[in-house]
């Protein structure tokens, strides 16, 4: 899952960037509305945690040129403007959810995982395939054989192909899906992270879930 993390506060942007990346996810930064847009200009996210108060263009400038460009990614406010109209007027505006600061990581967490679910039309947080079972809440996965143990890149990757089974990833789109934009590391650990994903899902008693497609990419077959 793709995160754009638009806050003016360095302080915040490094711990949601930290927090949300130790659960596998790939989190962008912005430090105001314009660079927000940059990104956008860029690439493609699930969800934006939006400040609302910042220079040169605000959250709200920004909320509307999203939903002015028709994107279909998630947006959480995140604000301490906390009055009943303000989060009226943002909602009716094409905010999909509205987080009053100070709040709990936890309860940030469990929104952006919400409300990636329902960008991809998944509204329940476990998917069940092939004997496979994912909570997506709790980011754990379950085989015949018991718990697999994966780690957050692991994770990720396996929740991205069960997702869309039968869809093939080149390994370029995969490295997007998984690691921020700057990221100091190659596409190439996506083979690496298959490579062990395979192997772990096998343990955990099912086989043969990825399939490579020679000169296209990876599938959840």
């Amino acid at each position: 899952m793709r995160v754009l993390v638009v806050d003016d506060s360095e302080r915040l942007r490094e711990a949601l960037r930290s927090g949300l990346g130790s659960m596998g996810l790939a989190v962008d930064v912005a430090t105001d509305g314009r660079d927000a847009l940059a990104f956008l200009d860029a690439g493609e996210y699930d969800v934006i945690v939006l400040d609302l108060l910042m220079p040169h263009l605000d959250g709200r400038g920004v909320l509307r040129e999203v939903r002015r460009r028709g994107l279909d990614t998630r947006v959480l406010v995140l604000s301490a403007l906390d009055g009943v109209d303000e989060r009226v007027d943002r909602l009716d505006e094409g905010a999909d959810d509205y987080l009053i600061k100070p709040f709990s990581f936890e309860e940030l967490r469990a929104r952006v995982l919400a409300l990636g679910r329902r960008r991809h039309e998944q509204p329940m947080p476990v998917i069940e395939y092939l004997g496979l079972r994912l909570d997506t809440s709790r980011r754990i996965a379950t085989g015949p054989d018991g718990p697999i143990n994966l780690g957050p890149k692991e994770y990720a990757l396996l929740e991205v192909l069960v997702r869309h089974p039968g869809r093939v990833y080149s390994r370029t789109q995969l490295f997007e899906e998984l690691y921020s934009a700057d990221s100091e590391a190659s596409d190439k650990v996506i083979e690496v992270l298959i490579s062990t994903l395979r192997a772990k899902l096998a343990r955990g008693g099912i086989k043969d879930l990825i399939e490579t497609r020679r000169g296209f990419g990876y599938a959840a077959h």
